[in-house]
C-alpha cells in the first residue's frame, strides 16, 4: 500500500554525455509548457519523445506542515484515502489499469504537498488522466473506507517507528525540537488519539478544502504534444468546480538564540545515534543554493567529509546519513523551515562528547579553510549529473516540474538549478558555514540504548 515514505521509482539512467560536461555547461532545458484552466487548475507539458511512455504527477497544495491543529497525520491518512476508490471507479481500478498496462503507481506526503505518480506506456495516458479526474471529483467516502485507511496508517506508524530501532527520531523528533510553531514541529505521522478522532465528516471536508483542481498541478511528461494534452486535460478536468481553500497557516520561526540539546532512550537500538539539526535559509534566499551543496559535500557517500572524518579517519562513528531536508525530500523541494540534518550511529565505547568534538573539527575546518576547488567540482558535479538523470525520467521530471509549479507558479527552477549550482564558490561555502553551521542554530538529540529491563539479563553461561 502507499506510505508516507512513498520512494520514487527512480530510474537511474547513466547519461554519460550529460555527466561528463563541463560545469560551465550550456544550461539543458527539455520543451514545456504551461497552461491554466478557468477553474484553476495549472498544467505543465513537457515533450520528450525517447519511448513510448509518459509520466504524470498530481501535486496537491497540502502537507504535514499545512494540516491543522488537533489533525496530525490528516495530510498522510488522505493520501492513502485517495487510493480507495470512487462511485464511478471503485477501489482497485486504478492499479489494474496502470499495472495491466505495464506501469506502476504511487503518493506520497511530504511537509508542503502531497503528490500522485504514475508511468505507463503512452496507451494507458487517457485511461489514467480520467481516473486521475475521475478521483478529484469525488471518493468512496464510506465509514468503512476510514476505518480500513485508518488500522493501514497506524500499523504503518507501528512498523516504521514504534517497532525499529532509532525510530524515525531524525525525522520526526528532530523538527519537534529544532522549531517552535505547529505547522513545522508536530508529528506528522500522526497522533493515534488524532487518527482516532477522524470521523468521515472530516474527512470529507479536508477533501473538499484541498484536494481542488485551483489547489492542484498537473505535470506530464513524455512521448506527447501539449495542445493534444491540453486538450485532454480541459475535457477530462475541465468542468470540476474549484473550491474555497483555506490560507496557508504562518510557517515563520522565531530565531533561534542557543543551542538545544536532548537525550533519550531506545529499547531496540543496540548502539547509540545523535542526530544534528542546524536551521536553514529560506528556499529563494540567495544562500539556498550553498545551503544544499554543503550538504551534500557533508553527507553524500563514503566520499563525504564527514564520512571520511569520522568513520574513516578518527573512528568514532559506523556510519553519516544526511543532507538539506533530508530525509522527506530534495534539497531544492521545501517551502518552508527545513533543517540541514546529520544522522550518525557511532559505538558504544565513544562518547557523545567525543563524537561532537570530532564533528564540530569537521565543520570547523570547513569554516577556516572553506572547501577547495577542486572538491567543490567534485560535489557539484555528482548533484548535477544526479538532477540530470531525475529529469531523464519522465515520472520523475513530471514529479519536480509539478512541485516547482505548486510553490512558484513557474518551472524554469527546474531547468536552472544545474547552472545555479555551477556558480557556487568555495567563499560562499565558507560565509555560509561560517553564518548558519554554529552551535546557537542547531538542535541535538542523543538517542541511546535503554538499559535491559530487571530480570531480562543474560547470566553469565545462559545459551545465545
Amino acid at each position: 500500500m502507499k506510505s508516507v515514505d512513498g520512494n520514487h521509482v527512480w530510474l537511474a539512467l547513466c547519461v554519460t554525455a550529460l555527466i561528463t560536461w563541463p560545469l560551465a555547461a550550456q544550461q539543458w532545458k527539455a520543451p514545456t509548457r504551461l497552461k491554466k484552466l478557468a477553474n484553476g487548475l495549472t498544467v505543465v507539458v513537457s515533450e520528450d519523445h525517447s519511448a513510448p511512455t509518459f509520466g504524470v504527477c498530481v501535486s496537491y497544495g497540502i502537507g504535514f506542515r499545512l494540516e491543522s491543529e488537533g489533525r496530525t497525520g490528516f495530510a498522510h491518512l488522505f493520501e492513502h484515502m485517495m487510493f480507495e476508490g470512487t462511485p464511478n471507479a471503485p477501489k482497485g481500478v486504478l492499479d489494474r489499469v496502470i499495472e495491466g498496462g505495464g506501469g506502476s503507481n504511487n503518493g506520497d506526503t511530504r511537509f508542503d504537498f502531497t503528490e500522485y505518480i504514475e508511468t505507463a506506456p503512452i496507451s494507458a495516458l487517457d485511461p489514467v488522466l480520467w481516473i486521475e479526474a475521475d478521483r478529484m471529483k469525488t471518493l468512496d467516502f464510506s465509514p468503512k473506507n476510514l476505518e480500513n485507511q485508518r488500522k493501514v496508517v497506524e500499523e504503518e506508524v507501528r512498523v516504521n517507528v514504534l517497532n525499529q530501532p532509532y525510530g524515525l527520531f531524525f525525522a520526526i523528533d528532530l523538527p519537534g525540537k529544532a522549531f517552535d510553531t505547529y505547522p513545522n514541529a508536530h508529528n506528522f505521522y500522526g497522533d493515534f488519539k488524532d487518527l482516532d478522532a477522524a470521523k468521515i465528516e472530516d474527512v470529507q471536508k479536508f477533501y473538499e478544502q484541498y484536494y481542488s483542481p485551483n489547489n492542484a498541478v498537473l505535470a506530464v511528461v513524455g512521448d506527447v504534444s501539449p495542445d493534444a494534452i491540453f486538450a485532454r486535460v480541459e475535457k477530462y478536468f475541465g468542468a470540476i468546480p474549484a473550491q474555497s481553500t483555506p490560507p496557508h497557516p504562518n510557517v515563520d520561526e522565531p530565531p533561534q538564540t542557543a543551542e538545544r540539546r536532548s537525550s533519550q532512550t531506545d529499547k531496540l537500538a543496540k548502539v547509540p545515534a545523535l542526530a544534528i539539526g542546524y536551521r536553514m535559509p529560506p528556499r529563494h534566499s540567495s544562500e539556498a543554493l550553498a545551503a544544499a551543496v554543503i550538504g551534500e559535500l557533508l553527507h553524500n557517500g563514503q566520499a563525504s567529509r564527514l564520512y571520511q572524518a569520522l568513520v574513516k579517519e578518527k573512528q568514532v562513528a559506523l556510519s553519516v546519513d544526511g543532507g538539506v531536508n533530508w530525509p522527506l525530500g530534495a534539497p531544492f523541494e521545501y517551502n518552508g523551515p527545513t533543517l540541514m540534518t546529520s544522522f550518525i550511529v557511532y559505538p558504544p565505547n565513544i562518547t557523545q562528547d567525543h563524537l561532537l568534538a570530532a564533528y564540530d573539527a569537521t565543520i570547523k575546518e570547513l569554516i577556516d579553510k572553506a572547501a577547495s576547488q577542486q572538491d567543490l567540482d567534485r560535489i557539484v558535479a555528482k548533484m548535477r549529473s544526479d538532477w540530470y538523470d531525475q529529469l531523464e525520467v519522465p515520472i520523475s521530471r513530471a514529479s519536480a516540474l509539478s512541485h516547482a509549479v505548486l510553490f512558484d507558479g513557474a518551472f524554469d527552477a527546474v531547468y536552472q538549478i544545474p547552472e545555479d549550482l555551477a556558480k557556487v564558490s568555495p567563499a560562499q561555502i565558507r560565509a555560509f558555514a561560517a553564518k548558519y553551521l554554529v552551535n546557537t542554530n542547531r538542535t541535538l538529540i542523543n538517542r541511546v540504548p535503554a538499559p535491559a529491563e530487571k530480570g531480562t539479563e543474560k547470566r553469565p553461561g545462559a545459551g545465545l
